[in-house]
C-alpha cells in the first residue's frame, strides 16, 4: 500500500511541476509576442547602424549601442571583451562582363568575396574555364587552367530538404577556390553565389588562400545564380568566352573590436554558466538582419524576458554577441580562451545563428543522457509548434566551449528561405517577420529557462 502512495505522489508532483513549467513556457511566449523588444532592437541594428562588418565603424557602433541597450535591462554585469579583429575592406562598387567578341559585352553582378585580393589596376579580363568540383580542376590541370579565370558553377542541390546541407555540400568552391585554382595558374576565379533561389544579386562569404605569399594571390568574387546561368550558356556555345572583372578590396591589418556580454547571476549555482547569443558582425551588402542580426536580438531578448517576468535563475545566464563569425571567429575563440583561463563552468550553450524565420526546434551536440532529458521536454514545446528536437550540430559560435559533459545547441528555423538572403545585399530588415522573429526568442528563453531550472544529467 505504501508503495502504491508513493507512485501517485510521484505522479502527482511531476504533473505538478509540468504544469508550472508549462505556465512559465506560456507567460515566456506572451510577453514576446505582446510585449517584446527584439523586433525594435532589429530595426534600429538594421536601419539605424546597417552592415556590421568586422573592423568597420558601423561594427564599432553597434558594440556601443547593444551595450547601451543591455545595461538598460537591470543585468548584474554588463561589459566589453577584448578582440583582435581582421579588418577587410570592399572599396568601391565591383564591375563584370561577358564578352563574346570584342565589343559585345553583357554586364553581370558580381562581388568581392571576403577577404579576396583586389584586381589590378583597370581590371582583370581573360578566357574562362568552367568547373564544377576540386576534381573537375585537377583533371584539367595547368595545361587548360593557367592563364585563365577558373568559373566555379556547382549548384547548392535543390532536392536536398535540409538547406544547411546543401550549402555545406558546395561551400569549398567559395572558400578553397582561389587557393586550389592558384595550383594550376589561374589568374582568378568566379564562384556561382550560394543561393537557391535564381535571381541577381551576388552573393558574398568568406574566402582563404591558405599560406600563399601576396604575389601568388589571385582575385575571387562571387557572381549571381541569373548570371552564372549566363555564362555557363556562354561558354557552352563559345569556349573562347572572355570574361572581365573590377575589384578594389583589401586587406588591412588588424583592429581592436569586443565581444558584448552581459549577465544575470545565478541564485543558488552562480559559478555555473549557461548563454545564449549570436554574433554581431554581418557581411556589408545588406544589413545582416538575418544573419545575424535576428540571433542577436533573440539572445537579448532572452535575458530581457528573465527580468520581465521576475524569473530569478539558478545559474548565471550569459547573453554573449560575438564579433568576427563571419571572417575568422576570432570572438568566439577568445570567449572561450577566457572561460578557460578562468575555469568557467560552461553547462549549457544555446546559439541562433539560422535567421530569424519561423521557429521549429532545436538542434543538440549532448550525450545521450541530456538528450533524453531534452525529449522529455518536448511536449512542453507543442503547443507553440516546435516538434524538431535533433541530435547533431549547435553553432560556430559556440561550438568552442564544447566538453565531454556540456550540452551545446542551435536554434533551428525554417531554412527554406535562408539561403535567399544568406550574405547578400537583400539580407535586410523588410525580409524578417516580426511574429517569426518574436517566436524565435520565446523558443530559446523557454529552453534556457528549462536547462536553468533541471541542469545537466550527470
Amino acid at each position: 500500500m505504501r508503495c502504491i502512495i508513493l507512485f501517485f505522489s510521484l505522479i502527482f508532483v511531476l504533473n505538478t511541476t509540468a504544469q508550472t513549467d508549462a505556465e512559465v513556457l506560456k507567460s515566456i511566449y506572451t510577453t514576446s509576442l505582446t510585449n517584446g523588444y527584439s523586433y525594435q532592437w532589429l530595426d534600429h541594428l538594421s536601419n539605424q547602424i546597417g552592415g556590421r562588418l568586422s573592423g568597420s565603424l558601423n561594427a564599432e557602433i553597434a558594440v556601443e549601442y547593444t551595450k547601451e541597450e543591455l545595461e538598460k535591462l537591470g543585468l548584474d554585469k554588463v561589459w566589453l571583451q577584448p578582440v583582435m579583429v581582421p579588418k577587410w575592406v570592399r572599396g568601391a562598387p565591383e564591375f563584370a562582363f561577358i564578352e563574346t567578341v570584342s565589343g559585345s559585352t553583357t554586364n553581370v553582378n558580381i562581388c568581392a568575396l571576403g577577404g579576396s585580393m583586389p584586381t589590378p589596376i583597370g581590371g582583370l579580363k581573360a578566357n574562362v574555364v568552367e568547373v564544377k568540383s576540386m576534381e573537375e580542376l585537377k583533371t584539367l590541370g595547368k595545361e587548360n587552367i593557367e592563364g585563365k579565370i577558373v568559373f566555379f558553377n556547382r549548384p547548392m542541390q535543390p532536392e536536398i530538404i535540409q538547406t544547411f546541407e546543401a550549402y555545406g555540400s558546395c561551400a569549398n568552391q567559395r572558400y578553397s577556390g582561389a587557393l586550389e585554382a592558384t595550383k594550376y595558374g589561374a589568374v582568378g576565379v568566379i564562384v556561382r553565389s550560394l543561393s537557391l533561389r535564381q535571381d541577381d544579386f551576388p552573393h558574398t562569404g568568406s574566402m582563404t588562400y591558405g599560406n600563399l605569399p601576396l604575389s601568388k594571390r589571385i582575385p575571387s568574387a562571387a557572381i549571381s545564380t541569373n548570371d552564372a546561368n549566363t555564362l555557363s550558356t556562354m561558354l557552352a556555345l563559345n569556349k573562347d568566352v572572355k570574361f572581365y572583372f573590377s575589384q578594389t578590396c583589401k586587406q588591412l591589418d588588424d583592429v581592436k573590436s569586443y565581444n558584448v556580454i552581459g549577465e544575470i547571476t545565478g541564485s543558488q549555482f552562480p559559478n555555473e554558466y549557461i548563454i545564449v547569443g549570436g554574433h554581431l558582425d554581418s557581411w556589408d551588402l545588406g544589413d545582416g538582419a538575418h544573419d545575424d542580426g535576428a540571433g542577436v536580438v533573440q539572445s537579448m531578448e532572452v535575458l530581457r524576458l528573465f527580468k520581465e517576468l521576475g524569473i530569478k535563475p539558478k545559474r548565471s545566464i550569459r547573453v554573449v554577441l560575438f564579433m568576427n563569425e563571419e571572417n575568422g571567429l576570432r570572438g568566439a575563440l577568445k570567449y572561450a580562451e577566457v572561460a578557460k583561463q578562468k575555469g568557467e563552468k560552461h553547462i549549457f550553450s544555446l546559439e541562433s545563428d539560422s535567421g530569424g524565420f519561423t521557429p521549429r526546434g532545436f538542434s543538440f551536440d549532448c550525450n545521450d543522457a541530456n538528450f533524453n532529458q531534452v525529449l522529455g521536454w518536448k511536449d512542453l514545446f507543442k503547443p507553440y509548434l516546435i516538434h524538431y528536437f535533433e541530435k547533431g550540430g549547435s553553432g560556430a559560435d559556440v561550438g568552442p566551449l564544447k566538453t565531454d559533459s556540456n550540452v551545446l545547441s542551435g536554434l533551428r528555423p525554417d531554412s527554406q528561405r535562408y539561403f535567399d538572403y544568406h550574405h547578400a545585399a537583400n539580407d535586410t530588415f523588410d525580409a524578417v517577420n516580426k511574429r517569426e522573429l518574436e517566436l524565435g526568442a520565446a523558443s530559446m528563453a523557454s529552453l534556457v529557462y528549462l536547462f536553468d531550472t533541471y541542469g545537466l544529467v550527470k
